[in-house]
């Protein structure tokens, strides 16, 4: 399952994120990961969750960003869920059609039972029209 929170920059999608993950870890069986451009929400998340920041690694593109989310879930059996923040940054889509990465996302959530709950930089009039029944959140 792929959970959208969409809205321009500054409209307090991170915010909204945050929310969620700290919420999340408090009912969540399994581990949860929060992947960001930096550590620097490291103090407003809960202790349980696990920080990576993206910009560490020499990613290229979408399907680089992909391999690199399976990497995640195969090293943590008992993931439940990923929490993306600045998703079209981390995963090398600004300016470009994030349709087909959104449905490999998916495809792989529902392969391992993952949810991933997103967050971009779009209004809700900019995301495909394939992807709108993904959105959650739209400010």
């Amino acid at each position: 399952m792929v959970e959208l929170i969409v809205g321009r920059k500054g409209k307090g999608k991170t915010k909204v994120l945050l929310d969620k993950v700290n919420a999340a870890i408090k009912e969540a069986n399994g581990s949860i990961v929060y992947i960001d451009k930096s550590t620097k929400h490291m103090y407003e998340l809960n202790n349980k969750v696990r920080l990576i920041d993206a910009s560490v690694y020499p990613l290229k593109n979408a399907d680089e960003f992909i391999g690199f989310l399976c990497g995640i879930i195969s090293q943590d059996h008992d993931l439940e869920e990923i929490y993306l923040d600045s998703f079209l940054k981390v995963a090398k889509l600004e300016g470009l059609d994030v349709s087909n990465a959104l449905t490999q996302i998916k495809a792989v959530g529902e392969s391992f039972n993952v949810k991933f709950i997103i967050s971009m930089s779009l209004d809700k009039e900019e995301i495909p029209e394939a992807c709108q029944d993904m959105i959650s959140v739209a400010l």
